[in-house]
């Protein structure tokens, strides 16, 4: 969330920085700065209503000393009555606390300076394209992906749907070794400088709090009320809270972490739009890259360094894409910046957004109280944080399939996945 102070101190910077969203977006911000006037000045009027108790304690002790006991008395009924106005002076400042965090829970973060300023997706910048010529696609190539999963045996969603619902898929045959191959084929390329865990898949609320999930987006994500307890909608959320209440040695920062984990989304909303095959399901495999770092400058590092990691990969699986640099209206509400990257489905003819790679300056980091002590320095400071997919698997699998479909109907195998699946084409399920 957004500190505090800044409302203090730059209230037109963030009110400004927020109207960049859109919407209702800034809207908070004088009802923030009320409270938080009326907050600080009951917390005065409490403190003082503290010292008054404190130094009426002090008079009854010598009026006791003196044998003065019905003195002592009368200034014990005062301080009681001073008692009371301290504990209801207490109870709204407590009152008043607990409605400002909660709307800078809602209030999304302030984009950076550098993220362009647009109302919403038609105002995403196209950075760059890589390996696209739309005229080098066959007709064999133009066929999609739920039809060549159909063809093969390797994408089952009438069973899927059978057993889970609608927007569920299942893959078979090959078409799971496929998806295990991608996977590893992206731990390993990855294992040189993160991490690997497999957190759990279930978290508690505050651990989605933390990554800006709850209490803003209740309604996309599965939640188990008898445990309470929330389906993770992404490997971001149990990564961000591993340090959640540490301070971290900033000799030690960057820290970086990858997971392949399932995924779970509602997609509230979503009937009838782009749910076909794999372009937008419940449950889905991704593998997610995290860091943890000191300021600006470490935090701009790791996010190119993501962004990289992701181009590299979608190059070995032969895919061409685009690099996305999204504008102020349609960046994620913890984001401060976001790069997404997007493959070519020819079958589908669409772009499909298989990574987003953001930073979220310290809005991730001050809601989960991530610190580092600064080497040589005093005190402590935030961390930023900055992840990015690597990838989000069910479009990158649609790409693929579409792409590398030949013209007797099979799937080349490329060759950075041939060692995993030990073959040169996808003929069938078997």
């Amino acid at each position: 969330m957004l500190d505090i102070r800044r409302f203090r101190s730059d209230p037109d910077v963030v009110r400004a920085g927020l109207a960049r969203r859109g919407g209702d977006a800034a809207a908070s911000v004088d009802r923030i700065i009320a409270l938080d006037v009326r907050q600080r000045a009951l917390v005065t009027e409490r403190d003082d209503r503290r010292a008054q108790v404190k130094e009426l304690s002090r008079e009854v002790g010598q009026l006791r000393a003196q044998g003065d006991a019905d003195g002592a008395e009368a200034l014990m009924a005062a301080s009681r009555a001073v008692g009371d106005q301290e504990k209801a002076l207490d109870a709204l400042v407590d009152e008043l606390a607990a409605e400002i965090r909660d709307l800078l829970l809602r209030t999304p973060n302030v984009p950076s300076s550098d993220c362009p300023t647009g109302a919403g997706e038609a105002d995403n910048i196209v950075v760059r394209l890589e390996g696209f010529d739309p005229d080098a696609y066959g007709e064999h190539q133009r066929v999609p992906h739920w039809d060549i999963g159909s063809q093969l045996g390797i994408l089952d969603g009438e069973r899927a749907t059978k057993i889970a619902g609608s927007m569920f898929t299942m893959y078979r045959g090959w078409g799971a070794r496929l998806l295990r191959a991608m996977v590893q084929l992206s731990l390993d390329r990855n294992a040189d400088a993160f991490e690997e865990l497999r957190p759990p898949s279930l978290v508690r609320t505050d651990t989605m709090i933390a990554t800006g999930h709850l209490p803003k987006f209740d309604e996309e994500a599965y939640y188990i009320e008898r445990d309470d307890l929330w389906a993770i909608p992404t490997a971001e959320v149990p990564l961000t809270s591993m340090h959640r209440d540490e301070v971290l040695d900033g000799a030690d920062l960057p820290l970086r972490y990858t997971a392949h984990t399932s995924c779970f989304r509602r997609e509230a909303g979503a009937a009838g739009r782009d749910t076909r095959g794999l372009l937008r399901v419940h449950e889905f495999d991704k593998v997610e890259l995290l860091a943890l770092t000191t300021g600006v400058e470490q935090a701009m590092a790791c996010q190119e360094d993501i962004l990289a990691r992701s181009e590299a990969l979608l190059r070995e699986l032969g895919l061409p894409y685009r690099i996305l640099d999204l504008c102020s209206g349609d960046i994620g509400a913890s984001a401060a910046r976001t790069w997404d990257i997007e493959a070519y489905a020819p079958g589908c003819d669409m772009w499909l957004e298989v990574s987003s790679v953001s930073w979220f300056s310290d809005y991730q980091a001050r809601r989960a109280n991530i610190r580092y002590r600064p080497a040589g320095g005093k005190g402590t400071e935030m961390c930023h944080t900055v992840n990015g997919s690597a990838m989000g698997w069910p479009r990158t699998v649609a790409a693929y399939l579409e792409t590398h479909r030949q013209p007797d109907g099979s799937i080349a195998v490329v060759e950075a996945l041939q060692g995993y699946l030990g073959v040169e084409a996808i003929t069938g399920r078997r």
